[in-house]
């Protein structure tokens, strides 16, 4: 067998007195695709980090093409092949699609920046991945799923010789997910060695080669093929067996909660929606990317206007300017982006969760008392993994998004939105978000789940709302969803 390109031994990393990563030994080879799967917090992106340079190990060693590999910084990986794509975006959002894909390497000619140049290539990397828009436009304005698209086009750019995808396809639908896994191919029969890490286990049997398992910090399993099933590969991930996955569902009551009548966007992004979700129900919403589902709900949530259409709450219309309008009549919306719609991540938990309810402590000075005891009801409530005085940049994925849903449900609210609840999270942890949405229908609240995970939308919901190009294709009950019907209302 050919040496990899890529060996890591022993590598070990520690803050303070926290060990995040014990003896880790890997090793990459040209023309694999490798997935690096974990709970979160179990080390991948502590691991990634180091491999890129953006972080330095306590202890071990690395090479990369048989030389002691050392990086001080990303930049230096980069520039011997190595490239990271982060799960967080990290675009600029003023700057053009092309000035993003060549960000601080501009083609240059004649000692300045050649912009026709830099577009035409830009354009090219767009293509590959089947994202037919201008590379001149914005980023600003642009869907999550196209920035992701974006962030990828940046790496591919770059010729690595080994990349590094951290959940690449958290917000792609399935026909941008099939363009990326088309590239992955094309990239490993180039010989381009891939680290791939994902949450959704049937994308790991279908694009890897082998995977790695870590927990708790150390590597713990590897299975030689991609093929094994699910169930034990989960079951490593989380160090237990999994029983279940999504908990029996509530039977619903007659009477409903929220009633949409012929919605329609102002930006013209979904057109003549209407349903209505009773108390104790969860509605899915499916559809692809660009079908209109999260606008939708910022709109009937009040974040933006609607141009026709009524919503009703209790039987009564509401007249929302505002998502404050709307929280004080008790509909509350968990975003997409946790980080950037959700938290402030570098405040405290506490501060956090107490942002979003002032009004609770009433017209009175907030003392850190009733902010801590205020912060450990809503964490003890809900099992978030940490401390109220811990920033939330300091949680995992999966309990920065137990601290956003708790923030709204402490409000005891009639109505919840919750759009990708689970988003880059890991298994382990979305048995945990799925407990937290079926006790919130159990206690009576309406509940509507925006998700582009098929398996998610069809677990977790009494019915479904299918999407497609901003219509409405129809609501199908439990009884008569399963992945192919509702592809097949999807792609009408």
């Amino acid at each position: 067998m050919a040496e990899p390109i890529l060996t890591l031994r022993g590598i070990t990393k520690r803050y303070g007195h926290l060990e995040v990563l014990r003896n880790v030994d890997l090793d990459i080879y040209a023309g694999e695709v490798v997935a690096l799967l974990g709970e979160n917090g179990a080390g991948k992106s502590t691991l990634s980090g180091i491999i890129a340079g953006s972080r330095e190990p306590s202890n071990g060693k690395m090479t990369w093409l048989g030389r002691d590999y050392a990086p001080a910084s990303p930049r230096e990986a980069i520039d011997k092949g190595i490239v990271l794509i982060h799960q967080e975006l990290q675009l600029l959002p003023e700057l053009s699609i092309a000035e993003n894909v060549f960000i601080g390497r501009w083609p240059v000619r004649h000692g300045v920046v050649d912009r026709a140049e830099m577009i035409r290539r830009a354009q090219q990397q767009l293509a590959r991945l089947n994202l037919h828009i201008p590379a001149t436009r914005k980023v600003a304005g642009l869907s999550t799923a196209h920035q992701q698209l974006i962030e990828i086009a940046k790496a591919l750019a770059l010729d690595a010789k080994l990349l590094i995808l951290d959940e690449p396809t958290a917000a792609l639908g399935g026909a941008e997910t099939q363009a990326l896994f088309e590239q992955v191919r094309k990239l490993r029969a180039e010989g381009v060695g891939i680290i791939y890490i994902s949450h959704r286990m049937e994308e790991i049997r279908q694009i890897t080669d082998r995977i790695v398992v870590l927990r708790d910090g150390q590597r713990v399993q590897q299975f030689a093929e991609s093929s094994v099933p699910v169930r034990t590969i989960v079951e490593s991930m989380v160090g237990r067996s999994l029983e279940r996955m999504f908990p029996p569902l509530p039977e619903p009551e007659e009477r409903p909660v929220i009633q949409v009548e012929s919605a329609t966007a102002a930006d013209g992004s979904f057109r003549d929606v209407s349903f209505e979700v009773r108390a104790g129900e969860i509605l899915g919403i499916a559809g692809l990317i660009g079908a209109g589902r999260t606008e939708l709900v910022r709109a009937i949530t009040g974040a933006d206007p609607l141009s026709a259409g009524r919503v009703l709450l209790d039987g009564s219309e509401l007249k929302l300017r505002s998502p404050a309008d709307a929280i004080a009549r008790g509909m509350v919306m968990v975003p997409e982006d946790r980080k950037i719609q959700g938290l402030i991540v570098e405040h405290e938990i506490g501060e956090n969760l107490a942002y979003a309810n002032l009004d609770l402590f009433g017209r009175q000075w907030i003392t850190r008392r009733m902010k801590r005891d205020f912060a450990r009801k809503a964490i003890a409530k809900f099992g978030v993994k940490g401390r109220e005085d811990q920033r939330a940049s300091d949680l995992s994925g999966g309990n920065q998004q137990k601290v956003v849903i708790a923030k709204w449900l402490m409000r005891d609210p009639k109505v919840v939105v919750l759009d990708e609840p689970t988003r880059g999270i890991d298994v382990g942890a979305r048995a945990g978000i799925y407990d937290i949405i079926v006790t919130l229908a159990r206690s009576g609240a309406a509940v509507i789940v925006v998700s582009s995970d098929l398996e998610e939308v069809l677990g977790i919901s009494n019915r479904i709302l299918v999407l497609a190009q901003g219509r409405q294709a129809g609501i199908l009950e439990r009884t008569e969803a399963n992945d192919v019907s509702v592809m097949e209302l999807a792609t009408i």
